[in-house]
């Protein structure tokens, strides 16, 4: 995956690309931190956005009843529910906006030097305005 580029991923349904901030280095006091020791930001930049989900894949309880995989497979209103838009979740961000999100939330993916991390919609906090 020598070619890899954050330009070219793009994250399924439910999910969005984000770049955390990069962490402070130093306390307020001026205490130097070693990098392991430094604790991971919660916030970043969002860098892609999956499409809207439906159903349980954004944590809804419930999902054209008995198709919840299909719907959730198959994206929103594909499963043929008359009621699939209470059940959607879409995209609370979009690209460029900067997020703060669930300490413990996301999955951590390296390009290079680089960390980045895939985050549920759920695990969006709050949009930085």
């Amino acid at each position: 995956m020598k070619d890899l580029s954050v330009k070219n991923i793009q994250p399924t349904k439910g999910y969005v690309l984000v770049e955390p901030a990069k962490a402070e280095a130093k306390t307020a006091s001026g205490i130097i931190l070693p990098e392991n020791d430094s604790e991971k930001p919660q916030h970043g930049v969002v860098l892609a956005v999956g499409e809207t989900a439906c159903g349980d894949c954004c944590g809804a309880d419930s999902c054209c009843g008995d198709e919840k995989d299909s719907c959730c497979g198959g994206g929103c209103g594909d499963c043929g529910c008359d009621d699939d838009k209470d059940n959607c979740c879409e995209a609370p961000v979009k690209v460029g906006d900067k997020v703060i999100y669930k300490k413990w939330g996301g999955n951590d993916f390296k390009i290079g030097d680089t960390e980045y991390q895939f985050l549920k919609f759920e695990d969006i906090l709050a949009v930085i305005k």
